[in-house]
């Protein structure tokens, strides 16, 4: 526990420095502009394109450094830990998870977006869950359902749809 948790904190406080990095790039609409521009509030405008990634990522990485405080004094409970991270009950639930979610991701290739995740849904509920068949089957249809008509009907955000993008036709057609 004590390794993972250094360890954890240590990716987390590296992904923190790359995202704070990418959110001070200029705008893609103004290239030549100063680094770390756009991460300061505009008068007049608001907030730059990079205002909340890169103060987020900040307090993030204070955070991690935190942690690793915490872990060299050792004052958390995982840092005074000598148990394994993870035993043979927690890989497994990890590759269950894990391969479920790849799957999806592979999915949404194939069965686009909606598609993908009602068959996630329905691993992820009635396998890994163990709901009722109707519990599962109603909310693993609604979801894909409502994410369509919010992100595809009110907010015009087109999510891929793969070889079922046929059945989506005729609700373009009443709703766009």
């Amino acid at each position: 526990m004590r390794r993972a948790e250094i360890i954890t904190a240590a990716l987390l406080g590296l992904m923190s420095v790359y995202f704070m990095w990418k959110s001070g790039e200029p705008p893609a609409w103004n290239p030549d502009a100063p680094r770390f521009q756009n991460i300061w509030i505009v008068l007049d405008e608001g907030p730059g394109s990079g205002f909340w990634p890169f103060w987020l990522s900040l307090v993030m990485l204070g955070c991690c450094v935190w942690i690793a405080v915490n872990w060299y004094r050792r004052q958390s409970p995982p840092s005074q830990s000598e148990e394994p991270f993870l035993d043979s009950f927690g890989i497994r639930q990890l590759l269950l998870v894990g391969g479920g979610l790849f799957g999806f991701l592979v999915l949404i290739h194939i069965l686009g977006f909606y598609g993908a995740i009602f068959v996630f849904l329905l691993y992820y509920i009635r396998l890994l869950g163990r709901h009722s068949i109707k519990s599962t089957l109603a909310i693993s249809s609604a979801v894909p359902v409502i994410g369509f008509f919010f992100f595809d009907v009110a907010m015009r955000i087109i999510l891929p749809k793969g070889y079922l993008e046929p059945l989506f036709i005729p609700l373009y057609d009443i709703f766009l």
